[in-house]
């Protein structure tokens, strides 16, 4: 039941060893004119550069205002950001990122979460947020063994905040935790309070081919997301085929070499949409050793039977929020296995939506958890 302050202190040497890695960078032989799939080399070239130039130890002094904590929970270590807001009625949130990404997608909204009145909101709209990362994430450190699947994380994460004395509680999240927080509302429905998710995919599209009676039912925006979506599975499908399955076998790369885990990233997070974050989520990852851990996460849930299974509806309010850009979800295949009581879409916004339109994601989950308080 310990929680301890955390503090993210990296070596120099690590820094140093880094930078020595990028200057010495084999990089690929390419032909002019021509697309093998993967990012243009000038491109990862100039973002080699960048991380270069890039003051992690201003961003880490950044980070380190935050209150860090960390907890062990079922032998692995899980951390996390807690801020409470100064309102006496705050609704306890949760906060869920996906790979590649990390806490780094909600920093900006911290305050504007915990503190509304000076950021647009009203007192009423105050939250304490509760921020993780993933285990074997960033700071959580890698995990320690088999078996950190979607479930166990739900569990670890309901764990944690009844540790921090939230009887009840909200869950946003994306790409992963889109995933996990229906799983956790399914694990334990009395403690919640609702949930809120973008990025929505697993048990929001379909798992095989679509009967053309059902897509002539579409809008034309949703036959716009399952064209996206089929084209992803034809031409951008295999990071997820080898993480699924052979993740060790890419993670020799990956883990060697800072400019090849940079390029992978790049495959679903795009440095131009998220701008600086990029790199300080790239070096998150990077310094921290957990990039073969961290896709791990796709093996575990890829060979977990119960993953593939149909979803019990947990009767939990649930938001859904799709971003045109970048998002894939389907309302027919999301609303078996959620309580869908909100579903917005919105023309633009991509699958990071909480770093490229901050405020049409803020203005989403305030106004979903205004109806719910």
């Amino acid at each position: 039941m310990n929680i301890k302050s955390f503090n993210i202190k990296i070596s120099q040497a690590k820094l140093d060893d880094l930078h020595e890695r990028i200057k010495k960078t084999i990089w690929p032989a390419v032909i002019s004119g021509q697309n093998y799939g993967g990012p243009e080399l000038a491109n990862i070239q100039d973002l080699a550069q960048k991380v270069l130039r890039f003051d992690w130890r201003k961003k880490e002094a950044e980070l380190n205002k935050l209150p860090h904590f960390t907890t062990e929970i079922n032998g692995q270590t899980i951390h996390f950001i807690h801020v409470k807001s100064k309102e006496a009625n705050a609704m306890p949130l949760m906060l869920i990122h996906g790979w590649p990404g990390s806490i780094v997608e909600f920093l900006n909204h911290i305050e504007p979460l915990t503190d509304p009145v000076n950021h647009g909101g009203k007192a009423e709209d105050a939250f304490d947020l509760v921020i993780p990362s993933l285990p074997g994430f960033a700071f959580s450190g890698p995990t320690k063994e088999a078996g950190w699947n979607n479930v166990r994380i739900g569990k670890a994460f309901i764990e944690l905040m009844g540790r921090l004395g939230y009887d009840k509680f909200a869950v946003q999240g994306g790409d992963a935790g889109a995933i996990i927080g229906p799983e956790m509302g399914r694990l334990a429905p009395e403690k919640f309070i609702g949930l809120h998710l973008n990025a929505a995919t697993i048990g929001f599209m379909p798992m095989g081919p679509v009967d053309e009676a059902d897509i002539a039912k579409f809008t034309p925006a949703e036959k716009k997301r399952l064209e996206v979506m089929q084209e992803f599975l034809q031409v951008k499908f295999g990071f997820n085929l080898l993480q699924s399955n052979q993740p060790q076998l890419v993670a020799y790369a990956l883990a060697d070499s800072p400019v090849g885990l940079m390029a992978w990233m790049t495959q679903l997070m795009d440095p131009e949409e998220v701008g600086e974050r990029f790199l300080t989520n790239f070096m998150i990852y990077w310094l921290t050793g957990t990039v073969a851990s961290s896709i791990r996460l796709y093996y575990e849930n890829a060979h977990d039977p119960s993953a593939w299974a149909p979803k019990a509806n947990s009767g939990v309010p649930t938001a859904v929020a799709v971003f045109q850009d970048g998002d894939i979800a389907i309302r027919k295949y999301g609303e078996d296995g959620n309580n869908i009581v909100r579903w917005t879409e919105y023309p633009h916004g991509g699958h990071y939506a909480a770093l490229t339109v901050p405020e049409v994601w803020l203005n989403d989950v305030r106004e979903f958890f205004r109806e719910l308080r």
